[in-house]
């Protein structure tokens, strides 16, 4: 069946058949372009790529980290933000290179041999390196292959960048808490050593004034062995003339009886000056005996102290908190100072105590004298009793005269060795006068450590484990981003795809239909009426064209009935404007015209599908009749707006291309005779 319509380049007439390709034109070339670009992340299983790990796992804290084998397992499982997921294939590399260059693989993600070395360097005592991965595609891989295998790969890398990322960061976090709770311990420690210090600082004052009390009664006792050793001396002398005249031993008997009486009372009294018990504490002398037996692990927990603060020091870093790296280096300087003091104190613990206990054996000493006091009583009994028989006193005066030198010698000694206990004693006194001090600086040095520990633990930031996890994902992955689409085309691919849909469906309907009547040069018809009549038929076309469009696109994306109608109606003004501008093309420059229209699909494509094109192009883009309608449908779909200023770009375009096909007709009204005998060609 054939229709009044005039075939381009041709006299045979139109056919429905003729016009039923036009009109699918458009939505071959939508439906090809929607269905094979609309959303290719939904069809990602499409590509098959080589994923080659090499990587050897590390050891870390006896337990095998293979991040290579993970990163595997990550690119294979796929995210859940995207609806598919590449196809993968673990291979190896000759295997892998192989296939890329067979086209069985499109690309190929190698994981290197140091991957896991690089990605846990950051532990302390490494080299911090970074981990990487080598992605390759295939030499005549398609346009967007590349970017959506580095996408993919990007996102399964980032994902384990930010999962070790986490990992560190909560150790770090953990580890303040765990330096903090140190830091108090060591707080208290220095607490209880400042007691302690104090305590014995206290319990060696005491001690220097006994030792000072015990100087002076050995002073008092050296005086009274002094004057025991004359007595003694002249009792020999007595004794000694006795033996030579019993008369005047006789008449001095009684004389002799008192000087013994008054030797015993002396005796005495030096016994009474003697204390009758230890004066030195059995609690101070146990103490320093057991200061002395643990000498050794005593001024080892000290050095370990010392050592152990300086660690602290040592790792605490400046740049995170300052503050406290200088009161640890502070406190690790002072309690190096004082260990050579607190190691000498007690080392010479033991013969502080030795001393000490030799001092608790002068009561023996004063029972001795009590003694001796009442043998002398006996003797002065025993002259008083020989007065009557000087021959029997002799002897026994001259047995009390080598008594009397005896005696005179040991209280000589007596006295040499009290003074000696004196001179002792009061360089006991001074040493424990010296050990007081020393261990009140010791106490107070303790307390300043113990205040600058705690005023370190104050400082210092304490998470649960809880807490720990949510800060580290924070910081490891501080800035998020939302309302990004996985689709790698944007808003703005289906309505570009459905521009270039119709305008090729304009262009076609000007390669079967003729943009100007060939009965133009006999007819009466005005010349705007006849290139609306050759308008008429396109502009149906065109509009029924932009309905199928609008439906391919709805089956594809499934958008919003509202959003939906508005794009339809704008897809039918743009097909019959299209439809007039193709014209125009056509009836102005003729066969040159649709290479034109050609060429403004090309720029169309060119200018919509990135905006780093150059600035020329784009301002040239503007200016086409593509551009107000590919702004339309975006505005119909989207909430970006324009729908009114698109529309009315495109009834201007129609408008300046029907005016331009009217002048067009208007000149094909006059000819020469030579052009009337050529058949048509346009």
């Amino acid at each position: 069946m054939t229709l009044s319509l005039e075939r381009a380049r041709s006299r045979r007439p139109v056919t429905w058949l003729t016009l039923v390709g036009v009109l699918l034109l458009p939505v071959l070339i939508g439906g090809v372009l929607v269905a094979a670009l609309y959303n290719p992340v939904e069809r990602l299983d499409a590509m098959n790529v080589a994923v080659v790990n090499d990587d050897d796992p590390v050891t870390i804290d006896d337990q095998m980290v293979p991040l290579g084998r993970q990163l595997t397992a990550g690119l294979v499982e796929g995210s859940d933000d995207l609806p598919s997921n590449l196809t993968w294939t673990i291979s190896n590399d000759d295997d892998a290179r192989d296939g890329l260059a067979s086209g069985d693989y499109d690309a190929i993600v190698t994981i290197p041999e140091n991957f896991s070395a690089a990605a846990t360097s950051t532990a302390p005592g490494n080299t911090p390196e970074q981990a990487t991965i080598v992605v390759e595609t295939s030499p005549d891989s398609l346009v967007v292959d590349d970017a959506i295998t580095a996408q993919v790969t990007r996102a399964a890398a980032s994902l384990l960048g930010s999962q070790l990322s986490q990992v560190y960061l909560e150790n770090v976090f953990l580890g303040f808490t765990t330096l903090g709770d140190q830091l108090g311990g060591a707080a208290d420690g220095a607490a209880e050593l400042g007691d302690g210090a104090r305590t014995i600082a206290e319990g060696t004052t005491s001690l220097a004034d006994g030792v000072r009390a015990l100087g002076t009664g050995a002073g008092a006792i050296a005086d009274g062995a002094r004057e025991l050793s004359s007595g003694a001396g002249q009792l020999a002398g007595g004794a000694t003339q006795a033996a030579d005249g019993l008369d005047t031993l006789a008449g001095g008997a009684t004389t002799l009886a008192d000087g013994q009486r008054q030797l015993a009372g002396a005796l005495s009294a030096i016994a009474a000056q003697i204390p009758s018990e230890a004066q030195v504490p059995p609690q101070l002398t146990d103490s320093l005996a057991g200061v002395a037996a643990n000498s050794d692990a005593i001024v080892a927990q000290l050095t370990a102290s010392a050592t152990q603060l300086a660690a602290l020091a040592a790792a605490c870093d400046p740049a995170v908190t300052g503050e406290l790296c200088t009161q640890l280096d502070a406190a690790s300087q002072q309690a190096q100072q004082l260990l050579p003091t607190l190691t000498a104190l007690v080392t010479t613990a033991g013969p502080i105590g030795s001393a000490l206990e030799g001092l608790n054996e002068l009561p023996q000493l004063g029972a001795g004298l009590t003694e001796v006091a009442g043998q002398a009583n006996q003797i002065a009994d025993g002259i008083t009793g020989l007065a009557g028989g000087a021959q029997q006193a002799a002897g026994g005066v001259r047995e009390v005269a080598g008594g009397a030198g005896a005696l005179a010698s040991g209280a000589s000694e007596l006295a040499s060795g009290t003074d000696q206990l004196t001179t002792g004693a009061t360089d006991a006194a001074d040493g424990a006068d010296a050990l007081a001090d020393g261990i009140g600086g010791i106490a107070g040095g303790a307390d300043t450590l113990s205040e600058g520990l705690t005023t370190a633990t104050e400082s210092l930031p304490s998470y649960t484990d809880e807490q720990a996890a949510d800060l580290a994902s924070v910081v490891a992955d501080p800035v998020a981003a939302e309302g990004l689409g996985n689709n790698l085309f944007g808003a703005s691919a289906v309505p570009l795809l459905a521009t270039l849909a119709l305008w090729f469906g304009g262009l076609g309907s000007f390669v079967a239909l003729r943009a100007v009547s060939g009965r133009a040069l006999t007819s009466r018809r005005p010349s705007a009426l006849l290139a609306l009549r050759s308008l008429a038929p396109a502009a149906a076309i065109g509009a029924a064209q932009g309905l199928l469009v609008a439906g391919v696109v709805q089956l594809a994306a499934g958008y919003d009935w509202a959003d939906w109608s508005l794009f339809a109606l704008v897809c039918m003004v743009a097909g019959v404007a299209f439809a007039a501008v193709n014209q125009a093309l056509v009836a102005v420059f003729g066969g040159a015209g649709r290479w034109i229209a050609a060429l403004v699909g090309v720029l169309t494509i060119a200018t919509g599908i990135v905006s780093t094109v150059p600035g020329v192009l784009t301002s040239i883009a503007t200016l086409l009749p593509t551009g107000p309608a590919s702004n339309a449908l975006i505005g119909a779909l989207t909430a970006a707006g324009g729908v009114g200023a698109g529309v009315v770009g495109l009834v201007f375009w129609a408008g300046l291309a029907f005016i331009a096909t009217t002048v067009a007709v208007a000149r094909r009204r006059t000819t020469s005779a030579r052009a009337v005998l050529q058949p048509a060609r346009t």
